[in-house]
């Protein structure tokens, strides 16, 4: 059977991939494995639950809170907040176990659900695994005193705010900014943070109903943000995805911003301040070549990894490194965060814009993108990507006609049932013409 974590997660169809009792069976587990282990020892247990606005989120909660209330957890609703600030206040407040509940830049029909150890890092493969193995096991349940509490987080979204702001090395006072909050976790915190770091802030995609999370804005679709910056004059324009993990950009002139430039601009500037670890940057490997040659230019090493912001962050851990990021807008600044933040990111974006005297499209200069072409192929077995014999020849024929202008990588989603097919060449023309052929290929040999 597949795993049921993915790599940021479980997460699915909600009420028919991810259901009420799996949500509550999978927050026992978690609760019984932490306790097993030892977390819990000399204390009674606390957990923080936190969700996006998505409407399965309401019913998927009141299923965590039972599941770890009745496997005796104190649990602490925050309500809707972004990810990243419920990583930070399962630390901050001195929690046991953290769980957020999203699907991230997913559409409103999907959801999901991840776990925090109590310093605010998402579990480890091997206690996922542990969790998942737990799934359907009997046991004995506490009665009486020995069930877990249930009560609200008072003061969550100030808490976060506050902390994002004792990051930020300068005011943006004099920046007119638009940001996007995908109808998501960002809607309130976003704005007020902003704000209350000088800048003046124009709102869209900030009223989640449960139902439009993502839909036609935020990070997926920036088309709305690049028409709302060029309409009010703004000086840049910053999209969070649905959960704001993730950040993106548009400059005054409407053109993107990527993560892979963001964390160039970032990185040089974070070396500028003497902050950068080992003048080091951790990225994956879709990350654009021309972020790679930028940053070898600027004598700035690149330590890669595959994809998913979890397999980052565990690079940066291992080798003392404290930036790092993906080119979908994942960035994660250890020095300040555990996870991808994306309000977090574009404070330090708008930050590096005034400490530097320079628009944001100049300081995206720094890095060439080469042309880069993506296609998902849906509805195939993307289990068998790494080990088709046919597909594997399609590919070492396509990397030999590219040489050394471009490069292929085929990789299976983590979180979605299709498979990833990207190129980058020297021209857009022979990058998509690569992509289509290859993606035929997957149609044809996994289908």
């Amino acid at each position: 059977m597949a795993r049921l974590f993915g790599t940021d997660g479980v997460r699915g169809l909600a009420n028919r991939d991810l259901t009420a009792p799996l949500a509550m069976d999978l927050s026992v587990a978690a609760a019984r494995v932490l306790g097993e282990q030892g977390a819990f020892k000399g204390h009674r247990p606390v957990a923080v639950v936190g969700r996006d606005p998505r409407a399965s989120g309401e019913f998927l909660e009141a299923a965590v809170v039972a599941g770890l209330a009745s496997a005796g957890v104190d649990v602490l609703r925050l309500g809707v907040l972004p990810t990243p600030a419920v990583a930070h206040l399962t630390h901050a407040l001195d929690a046991d176990l953290g769980v957020m509940l999203s699907a991230s830049h997913n559409p409103a029909p999907d959801n999901g659900i991840k776990f925090f150890d109590r310093s605010g890092y998402k579990l480890p493969d091997e206690l996922e695994d542990r969790v998942e193995a737990r799934l359907g096991d009997a046991w004995e349940p506490p009665t009486g005193a020995g069930v877990g509490r249930v009560r609200e987080a008072h003061g969550a979204v100030e808490q976060y705010v506050a902390h994002l702001l004792t990051t930020v090395p300068v005011s943006l006072d004099g920046l007119r900014v638009v940001v996007d909050c995908a109808n998501g976790a960002s809607s309130d915190v976003a704005p007020e943070a902003l704000r209350r770091a000088g800048a003046e802030v124009i709102t869209i995609g900030t009223a989640p109903d449960g139902l439009n999370i993502n839909s036609g804005c935020g990070s997926t679709h920036l088309e709305a943000l690049q028409k709302a910056v060029r309409e009010h004059g703004a000086d840049a324009g910053i999209a969070n995805d649905g959960d704001a993990d993730r950040c993106l950009a548009v400059t005054a002139g409407g053109e993107v911003v990527d993560g892979d430039q963001i964390m160039a601009i970032l990185a040089l500037d974070l070396r500028e301040a003497g902050a950068l670890a080992a003048d080091t940057v951790v990225a994956t490997v879709m990350s654009n070549l021309g972020f790679k040659l930028a940053m070898r230019e600027a004598g700035i090493t690149v330590v890669e990894t595959a994809v998913g912001d979890r397999y980052v962050l565990e690079a940066m851990k291992e080798g003392g490194f404290g930036f790092g990021g993906e080119q979908s807008g994942h960035v994660i600044m250890l020095d300040h965060a555990t996870t991808g933040d994306g309000v977090l990111t574009g404070l330090h974006l708008l930050a590096a814009m005034v400490r530097r005297g320079r628009p944001l499209d100049e300081l995206a200069k720094v890095m060439t993108r080469l042309p880069q072409v993506l296609v998902n192929v849906r509805d195939v077995d993307k289990d068998r990507a790494k080990t088709s014999p046919e597909l594997a020849a399609a590919v070492a024929a396509a990397e030999a006609d590219l040489g050394d202008t471009g490069r292929v990588l085929i990789r299976p989603s983590g979180t979605e049932p299709m498979v990833r097919v990207m190129v980058e060449a020297a021209s857009e023309t022979q990058a998509q013409s690569v992509a289509e052929h290859l993606a035929g290929v997957v149609r044809t040999v996994l289908g």
